[in-house]
């Protein structure tokens, strides 16, 4: 009998030594997995806004799964109607791509509201004759939003459509990087009006684009109206959308803004106030012209900051 209950005590002695390792054991995979996830860079298409407004996707998308619809061709350029999946939305766009015998630099073009992929062939041609390809692509709702819907969303921790819009153009971007023809280290960004706004976020997010140009846009200068914002969860959404939360990401790329003296849709006076608050390297165009959006007077400035942007 003394035999079966020493052999007894010394099993409840080894399982009561395992305990401890087993828990030790469990710690350490756990602070393995947090180390991971934040040295490990993370993949695919999660979105995340910090307490301070900051919207941020993942640094690597993934490879984007490029549809070619048709293709017509110039003497001196090709322009190939694309398609590409973006979260829930499959983005149609206009790539033009100057005849070269190497890679080329590439700009991506965020239309303004209500303006269609076609609307942006116009500034295309002029970059391509520049040498740099495009690729102007159709935004969702064609770049309206509805920034009380979006709230609702936000409040109910859905993705907002604006959100989703910045995702769109970086996944453009993406297009651009994987295209053996586009030199994937010269990639610039370039919007008008709404699709100013989101040019110049996803330029923050992401650090591979190497400067943007903002045509007849401005930030929604939140931080000035805070009193009148009811509560942070609103706070915190207003300023993910806000180009002017994203300012400070930007440098050391360069920040270009290009606007109509008698701009009568967005007003001159707002966009001298979000390009105040933008930190060097920087420039700012004031236009001659009352036209609300790219025009003929843009293209000289257009070039300088272009080749300032790719050097």
């Amino acid at each position: 009998m003394k035999k079966i209950k020493d052999v007894k005590n010394k099993s409840r002695k080894i399982e009561k030594s395992r305990k401890p390792n087993i828990i030790t054991a469990v710690v350490v995979i756990f602070f393995l997995i947090v180390i991971a996830y934040f040295l490990i860079p993370q993949t695919g298409d999660g979105w995340n806004v910090n307490s301070n407004g900051f919207l941020s996707y993942p640094q690597n998308r993934g490879t984007v799964d490029v549809s070619l619809i048709k293709t017509e061709s110039a003497s001196n350029y090709t322009v190939e109607t694309i398609s590409f999946p973006s979260k829930d939305y499959t983005v149609e766009g206009l790539l033009r791509i100057p005849s070269a015998d190497k890679k080329v630099p590439a700009v991506v073009i965020l239309p303004g509201a209500t303006i269609s992929k076609e609307g942006t062939q116009k500034l295309a041609g002029i970059l391509s004759g520049m040498g740099y390809a495009s690729l102007g692509i159709e935004q969702r709702n064609r770049g309206g939003v509805d920034m009380n819907y979006d709230y609702q969303l936000f409040s109910e921790g859905k993705e907002p459509v604006e959100h989703k819009m910045v995702f769109d153009a970086l996944r453009a971007i993406d297009v651009l990087k994987q295209d053996k023809r586009i030199d994937a280290k010269r990639i610039a960004v370039i919007g008008e009006s709404n699709g100013g706004r989101f040019a110049i976020i996803a330029a923050a997010l992401d650090p591979d684009i190497k400067g943007v140009i903002g045509i007849s846009t401005s930030g929604y200068d939140i931080e000035s109206q805070r009193a009148n914002i009811r509560n942070e969860t609103m706070l915190r959404f207003y300023r993910s959308i806000d180009p002017d939360t994203y300012l400070n990401s930007i440098p050391p790329r360069r920040f270009v803004m290009m606007h109509g003296v008698n701009d009568n849709i967005i007003n001159i006076t707002l966009a001298e106030n979000t390009f105040g608050k933008a930190k060097e390297p920087k420039m700012f165009y004031m236009i001659p012209n009352p036209n609300h959006g790219f025009s003929e007077e843009m293209i000289t400035p257009l070039q300088t900051e272009l080749g300032l942007i790719f050097q």
